[in-house]
């Protein structure tokens, strides 16, 4: 897919053709336009550092997204996934790892659309976006290995 790159650092296992389709079909389902989009899958060290250096926050998370974008219609960002915390969270909410790091895409993109989880109104409402995305990729597989 034009515009999309995916990295994993080394020991990460990511099907980019896989994560191609899942950006495929969540643009197309928001209506927008790829500009220019990364998927980022780090370790905890690095996501540590993009959260304390960007956000002054000191601890390991799942996921962080930058939204480049001027424009309504398209996505121009960055969205860096934290495979070891996604890992323990699929195991606290008993989910596939898999699914969790679609739902960490999906939540990234969510984000540059206007979806916001800051209130427990807007987590729901983001939450079951979601999960309607969730139904509609769950044949592709990101991980190599599964």
């Amino acid at each position: 897919m034009k515009g999309v790159n995916v990295y994993a650092e080394k020991g990460i296992n990511v099907d980019k053709t896989s994560v191609h389709k899942l950006i495929s079909l969540v643009s197309k389902e928001l209506n927008k336009k790829i500009s220019s989009l990364e998927i980022n899958c780090v370790g905890n060290e690095t996501i540590y550092e993009i959260n304390s250096t960007f956000l002054s926050h000191k601890y390991e998370t799942d996921v962080i997204s930058f939204d480049y974008s001027n424009e309504n219609n398209s996505f121009d960002g960055e969205i860096f996934i934290g495979v070891e915390k996604a890992r323990e969270n699929g195991k606290r909410f008993k989910v596939l790892l898999d699914d969790e790091l679609k739902r960490l895409v999906i939540h990234g993109m969510l984000h540059f659309s206007g979806y916001d989880d800051v209130t427990a109104s807007k987590r729901r409402g983001m939450k079951k976006a979601e999960d309607q995305f969730l139904y509609q990729c769950k044949k592709i597989k990101l991980l190599k290995n599964l």
